[in-house]
């Protein structure tokens, strides 16, 4: 059993490598911000709330660097999250059309982000780098994701999937996220794949 473990071990360990590796010649890895803009209100409602989770960031030099280490941790939380939490509609749960909240057992797709959020953090990785997303979905329903910024590029952690994936090779229309400077702020996104295609070229 010991032996069947380090080879799961190595096997794990060669595919967070090539990952890695990877990840740095796909596409622009870092999205673009374009101005500010409103929160959403469930996310403006639950600052109300809790207003110690949308506080100022610590300055931050640039996305932090990803190591072995901390690709492994963003599987686990996302992957561990996903299994835990059970999806429901705010309405289902709260009898409301929006409500942003820690989940416990249920919860919708912004509870799963706010979740994955405290569980990094935890973990020690910088609030400045975990950024909450609205995107379109193909359908064009609003859907909310975690983003993490890294020096390899921005990575979203979805309760849709357990595979993390750059931002850029998502099927996501990217809308807006948290500011990086404060919690309790949004900005704009420039989305386009044209446009991060071109950026690679030139």
């Amino acid at each position: 059993m010991t032996h069947i473990r380090s080879m799961k071990a190595g096997a794990l360990g060669a595919l967070i490598g090539l990952i890695l590796t990877q990840s740095a010649y796909a596409f622009p890895a870092n999205m673009t911000t374009d101005g500010v803009t409103n929160p959403p209100v469930g996310h403006y409602e639950f600052c109300k709330r809790m207003p110690q989770e949308c506080r100022a960031n610590p300055a931050s030099s640039g996305p932090g660097v990803l190591t072995r280490d901390g690709w492994k941790k963003i599987l686990e939380i996302n992957y561990d999250t996903n299994q835990a939490v059970t999806p429901m509609t705010d309405k289902e749960i709260f009898g409301v059309e929006e409500f942003w909240a820690y989940p416990d057992k249920v919860g919708d797709c912004e509870d799963y982000v706010l979740l994955k959020r405290k569980k990094l953090i935890d973990a020690g990785f910088s609030p400045s780098d975990l950024l909450i997303t609205v995107v379109l979905q193909p359908n064009g329903d609003g859907h909310a994701v975690l983003t993490v910024r890294t020096d390899r590029g921005d990575f979203i952690l979805d309760n849709m999937r357990n595979k993390v994936l750059l931002w850029s090779e998502t099927e996501y229309t990217f809308l807006k996220r948290q500011s990086e400077k404060h919690a309790g702020r949004w900005v704009k996104l420039q989305d386009g794949r044209a446009v991060a295609v071109g950026s690679v070229s030139q």
